[in-house]
């Protein structure tokens, strides 16, 4: 499981963002055509799309068509096999949950029949920056994210001020973290690090960017 992480937007109107990328066990894999040795399939009791490390030979043409990069592999070594979420079929054959589901501290997940989540959730498939779910058909619901609202009255001028003097005495000479506060509500391009979202990185030191929490 992926979990990203990025930011949008300046203060004091940014918006941080979380996203679990699991495999979406899409109806239509276009991971599984794209195999040259058969090592991805659909199986049909539960619509998992599973990869059979055994006929995989690391070709890595399965990750190059999957939007969402849902094949991990543990290095950027040629012929290193790939490895994917199973949907915890096991777990299923035993009427349990995926382990994902159970192991969320935020209650984020849930797994049944995409009618039922469909019923409950609504039909959004793909969020903001995510690929379109057209060819593959994700097997997936997102909840709608809830708008932005303040909880606490604050004056945000004020604590821009706040922000930007760090002179503890009047008699030191201490110079200000910023100039103005436009270098801070006025955000350069590319100067935030993980600004946008990024589901297919180039390599193993790419992808442990962007999934790693450094705060």
């Amino acid at each position: 499981m992926r979990v990203y992480q990025w930011e949008k937007g300046s203060f004091s109107n940014q918006r941080l963002y979380f996203l679990a990328i699991p495999c979406y066990h899409c109806e239509r894999p276009v991971c599984a055509k794209a195999c040259p040795n058969s090592a991805i399939f659909k199986e049909e009791r539960y619509g998992a799309v599973l990869l059979d490390s055994r006929k995989c030979r690391g070709s890595r043409k399965c990750w190059a068509v999957c939007p969402y990069g849902s094949i991990t592999f543990a290095s950027d070594q040629p012929g290193e096999r790939g490895s994917k979420c199973t949907m915890c079929i096991d777990r299923l054959e035993e009427g349990k949950n995926p382990i994902c589901v159970l192991s969320c501290s935020t209650r984020a997940f849930e797994f049944g029949p995409i009618d039922e989540l469909a019923n409950k959730f609504g039909q959004l498939r793909e969020l903001e920056e995510m690929p379109s779910g057209d060819v593959t058909r994700p097997s997936v619901v997102f909840k709608p994210p809830q708008p932005k609202r303040q909880i606490i009255p604050w004056d945000a001028e004020k604590a821009l001020n706040l922000w930007r003097n760090r002179v503890l005495l009047p008699s030191e000479n201490t110079p200000h973290i910023f100039k103005n506060g436009e270098d801070v509500t006025h955000i350069h391009p590319n100067t935030i690090g993980k600004d946008h979202l990024v589901l297919k990185a180039k390599n193993v030191e790419d992808l442990m960017y962007y999934t790693t929490d450094y705060d």
